[in-house]
């Protein structure tokens, strides 16, 4: 029986236009992964092309605005591209041979698990741009700086994107160098010890994962992370998985950062210029967590259910840990470092993405994504103010913030001192804020973990995990107490901030500037998405839960 000739041509149409969807979407992927690495070319050039300003310098500062806001609008488009009736379907994608003795392919895709973060990671970036533009960090050439921070970005993005190990591996090495120059030249105090421990840590656990990868695709017969997720672990024995998993999951846990390989962080952080601080905590350390859900859970089910209960303990004792070390750093005459404190709670709550991850069930995975995202926004809204405070004040210790050589923040710079809170109260999990979800979705994982996992090991991580959160309110709460209102932290009255602030021989003393026109425009949309993600879940938790559950099933 014959076509319609009508319905023919229709169907024709549509195949046309679904094909010429596709392709305009592979290009937008391709565009978005390639552009930084061009801008950062251009940038290097005595003159970055069609951009012109008062100096080269801030020539060159308007060019990496201009490159980073265009990937953005490019990320953008994509996600409205989206196919969002079928987020587990990888989409976007790119398969062309590279290294075809190897069998190395240069895959890209995204779906609902990587798609929130790469506009993430375009988002951070860019506002991190739009930022130095006018707070350009004391250091070297702004040309090297916006250099490095392309290519911190190409880097970043195609780990998001790539669907080849190889290609994984590759991308998680490039973003290391830049990163380590960020902290070493634009740094602060301790920059080059600091940016030796980020450097070392890092690339020894990534010579571990590199040994676990070729283990997989050697064994598997490829390197294409989608075949090997579909695969689901079948054609590799469990004492493969196991191996693999175990190497794979140092590289992973050292980036993440999990305890206790964490104590390259807080001297990153303490060290790193404002904007280097940002995209550690906003992208860099969702590249550790990525790994484990892209390709630990799917390619070795066996070796991640072997792991999960070690790494579930790890998680909850990195919680409780780096809630009692903010707690300490928050009290009087500890000599704490603001920014220090911030890390040290990245510890903790990047604890709860892996306490997430190790239940191996839907709820966990899907709150551990979620947390990502919170996390790298209300955590990089935090570093943002924490930078505008030590610029304005010259320091971030907290006992020259507040007490007796410190002001109330409330009363020297009100908008200032209120986004200081929010960023607070988000990050202690208030229900409403985008701290909330991915905290509690990871708890009420604990509390059914996958079968064949130890329910009562998984009920006392739940209780550590539970036991954070409340250190999270209190140590969140001194530091408001102390910076905004500046009490002491230790049952000292909240007045002495009013004394405080209009003191003249105090150094801290007296009226600071608050938020400018450019920090407003480069912090707002965190703000925002805070408030939306807090409010509207099923906005992310929708995105990621068919790519999560296809994951998990093995792809099918």
């Amino acid at each position: 029986m014959s076509l319609n000739p009508d319905a023919a041509a229709a169907a024709s149409l549509t195949a046309a236009a679904h094909s010429q969807t596709a392709t305009v979407m592979q290009l937008l992927l391709a565009a978005i992964v390639v552009l930084p690495l061009v801008g950062a070319v251009a940038a290097l050039l005595p003159a970055p092309p069609g951009l012109k300003g008062r100096s080269p310098e801030q020539a060159v500062l308007r060019h990496g605005a201009t490159v980073t806001g265009a990937v953005l609008a490019l990320s953008l488009a994509l996600a409205v591209g989206f196919d969002h009736d079928h987020p587990a379907r990888m989409q976007a994608t790119t398969d062309i041979s590279w290294i075809p003795a190897l069998g190395i392919r240069i895959h890209l895709g995204v779906d609902g698990v990587s798609l929130p973060l790469l506009v993430l990671t375009a988002l951070l970036t860019f506002l991190c741009a739009l930022y130095s533009y006018r707070k350009m960090p004391a250091g070297p050439s702004p040309k090297a700086f916006v250099a490095l921070l392309l290519v911190l970005e190409s880097g970043t993005l195609a780990s998001f994107a790539v669907l080849d190990l190889m290609l994984f591996f590759l991308a998680f090495e490039m973003v290391l160098i830049p990163m380590y120059f960020l902290v070493a030249r634009w740094g602060g105090e301790g920059r080059e010890r600091a940016a030796w421990r980020f450097i070392l840590y890092t690339l020894l656990g990534s010579v571990v994962m590199l040994l676990g990868l070729l283990l997989v695709g050697i064994k598997g017969g490829t390197f294409d992370m989608v075949a090997l997720a579909t695969d689901n672990g079948s054609g590799l024995s469990h004492t493969t998985q196991v191996i693999a998993v175990l190497a794979i999951g140092v590289g992973l846990a050292v980036k993440a950062p999990m305890w206790p390989l964490h104590s390259w962080l807080p001297d990153a952080h303490t060290a790193a210029p404002t904007v280097g601080s940002v995209l550690l905590a906003g992208v860099l350390l969702k590249m550790g967590t990525y790994g484990f859900v892209r390709i630990v859970l799917p390619i070795a089910p066996e070796g991640a259910h072997t792991f999960a209960p070690y790494l579930a303990a790890f998680a909850a004792v990195g919680i409780v840990y780096g809630s009692l070390v903010c707690l300490s750093l928050a009290r009087r005459g500890t000599g704490g470092d603001l920014k220090r404190l911030i890390a040290y709670s990245s510890v903790g709550h990047m604890g709860f993405v892996l306490l997430g991850i190790a239940t191996l069930t839907p709820t966990g995975v899907n709150g551990a994504l979620f947390a990502n995202i919170a996390h790298g926004l209300i955590t990089g809204l935090l570093f943002f103010l924490v930078g505008a405070i030590k610029d304005r004040c010259g320091t971030s210790d907290l006992d020259s913030l507040s007490g007796a050589t410190g002001a109330a923040l409330y009363g020297r710079a009100p908008r200032l001192g209120g986004l200081l809170a929010f960023g607070a109260i988000a990050s202690l999990g208030l229900p409403g804020l985008a701290g909330f979800w991915g905290e509690m979705l990871a708890m009420f994982a604990s509390f059914s973990p996958s079968a064949g996992l130890s329910r009562p090991a998984f009920l006392t991580f739940m209780a550590l995990a539970g036991l954070g959160t409340l250190l999270t309110a209190a140590y969140m709460l001194v530091v408001v107490r102390r910076v905004c209102m500046g009490g002491d932290g230790n049952g000292d009255g909240g007045g002495g901030g009013v004394t405080l602030a209009t003191a003249p021989t105090s150094p801290g003393a007296g009226a600071l500037a608050d938020v400018q026109a450019y920090e407003f425009a480069a912090w707002t949309p965190l703000v925002v998405l805070t408030v939306l993600a807090g409010l509207w879940p099923a906005a992310l938790i929708g995105l990621s839960d068919p790519a999560v559950q296809q994951l998990l099933a093995g792809g099918k």
